[in-house]
């Protein structure tokens, strides 16, 4: 097992490398100058070049990669041009939100897809499989940042039952997590019900018909044990994308998240920040 898990660690080194290299040179072709950014546009031309000196940014390409990947296997990621402070102390003060957003949006998915995949297998073809499915369908198939508009104006607006943006309670926090936590919810109520039709096809849960046993005792007893693998698998795979699909949920909702921070790292070609982001 640890020749294992050391084989996958070092397979997954030159990945990240090329990951950072990757996103390095993406944001050195993008249009448009960090210092010119940070000063406006009431700056001189001698001053923009001095800061350019100071931030080296008029090395070599490979030459700030190098210098990047050497900095942050020592823990420094440099420091934002916008805020003028260590990206890895940003990092460390937005990461907790993004965590809880994730672990909110992961617990909506369970609790929505887990039952409504299990309704709609043992109510297969029926009006409420078809309810979930639809629903699942739709969860899937809208994007992120349509359905938290959506949702902002039906329950912030019209209804007023929640806050539209926010992060200081728990309310402010369940809009966000359904709207991240729907697409995932969708992937494993379909992924439930397909599971759970097979299971119940196998001559074991016949025998347990045979033996006079309730319906849901056989559903959660004996067929939801073996459903469930695949099931378990897909839901922590899943974790890493809500962190990553947090970036317009936090944007839209107004969480000062990792993806927040990206977002407006884009916005003002923050460089230092989007990398270590």
């Amino acid at each position: 097992m640890s020749r294992y898990v050391i084989k996958r660690i070092l397979i997954s080194v030159p990945v990240i490398l090329g990951v950072i290299l990757i996103i390095f040179l993406m944001l050195n072709v993008v249009p448009g100058d960090p210092v010119t950014l940070m000063m406006r546009e009431h700056i001189k031309p001698e001053l923009i070049e001095m800061f350019r000196e100071r931030m080296r940014l008029n090395d070599p390409v490979l030459v700030r990669f190098f210098t990047y990947i050497k900095n942050a296997l020592q823990g420094d990621f440099g420091v934002s041009y916008k805020l003028n402070r260590e990206v890895s102390d940003l990092i460390m003060i937005a990461f907790p939100h993004t965590v809880k957003l994730t672990v909110c949006a992961a617990l909506v998915a369970w609790l929505i897809g887990i039952p409504a995949g299990i309704v709609s297998a043992v109510k297969q073809n029926t009006i409420l499989d078809r309810f979930f499915m639809g629903f699942s369908l739709m969860g899937v198939s809208m994007p992120v940042f349509l359905a938290g508009l959506l949702m902002q104006y039906v329950f912030a607006y019209k209804l007023k039952l929640l806050p539209v943006t926010g992060y200081s309670s728990f309310r402010h926090f369940i809009m966000p997590a359904v709207v991240l936590g729907w697409s995932s919810a969708g992937t494993i109520a379909r992924l439930v019900r397909s599971n759970l039709l097979e299971i119940l096809k196998n001559d074991f849960i016949r025998t347990a018909r045979a033996k006079g046993l309730k319906e849901s005792a056989i559903v959660v007893g004996h067929a939801m044990k073996n459903a469930m693998l695949p099931v378990v698998t897909m839901m922590a795979i899943q974790v890493s994308g809500l962190l990553g699909g947090a970036v317009m949920t936090e944007s839209i909702f107004g969480i000062p998240g990792i993806g927040r921070g990206c977002f407006d790292a884009i916005s003002d070609r923050d460089m230092p920040l989007l990398q270590g982001s």
